[in-house]
């Protein structure tokens, strides 16, 4: 997070994350499609639209005093690309995992949350994440509790669940506005304690 009080201005990192095909670019379209600004996504895909590196965009909201420019990734769900991974996670300030809520994709989302977890070891507990239970206008899917029981759901602070439908925008904006009240209130007790140090 950049908080310039001279300038008045705060900038934030949000990442997308998940296994390949459960949504993440679609998220991503549907959140933009929102605010009206589906030209101001850009995602670098391949011949068959899968997404190759990264997706960016950024969207920004002002006040009186202050403007908020949150920039916002996603990142390729592809093995093949595993290594532009970390390099996306880079100065994050919140997570949206997008679990892909189908039965036959359930070893790979745990996999996937795993592989997010190794990149940060003990410091991923802090950092202010949302699962987002994507595809739930499908058949066939799990129970939410039986992937949060694998990973031990509880354990974690600033995190919380939400479902979601990518693809007609259901839950995507809730999502959204949910990663940015953990992540001002991570700031703030943050703050909180530095002040008290």
């Amino acid at each position: 997070m950049i908080i310039d009080w001279l300038e008045k201005y705060i900038q934030i990192k949000i990442v997308y994350y998940g296994p390949a095909l459960s949504g993440k670019t679609t998220s991503i379209k549907s959140l933009f499609k929102h605010f009206g600004m589906e030209n101001k996504l850009e995602s670098i895909e391949s011949s068959v639209r899968r997404t190759l590196f990264f997706d960016y965009g950024s969207i920004s909201f002002q006040n009186e005093l202050w403007l908020l420019k949150i920039h916002i990734y996603s990142t390729t769900g592809q093995d093949f690309y595993i290594v532009t991974r970390p390099i996306t996670l880079r100065a994050i300030d919140g997570i949206i995992f997008v679990a892909d809520s189908q039965k036959k994709a359930f070893n790979r989302t745990l996999t996937s949350w795993n592989e997010l977890c190794s990149f940060y070891e003990d410091k991923f507990e802090d950092i202010p994440k949302i699962i987002a239970f994507n595809k739930q206008d499908v058949q066939g899917k799990y129970n939410p509790k039986v992937f949060l029981d694998q990973i031990n759901y509880y354990k974690y602070k600033n995190i919380n669940i939400k479902n979601t439908i990518a693809l007609n925008g259901e839950g995507i904006l809730d999502s959204f506005e949910e990663i940015l009240s953990l992540v001002f209130k991570q700031l703030y007790k943050n703050q909180l304690v530095s002040a008290i140090h």
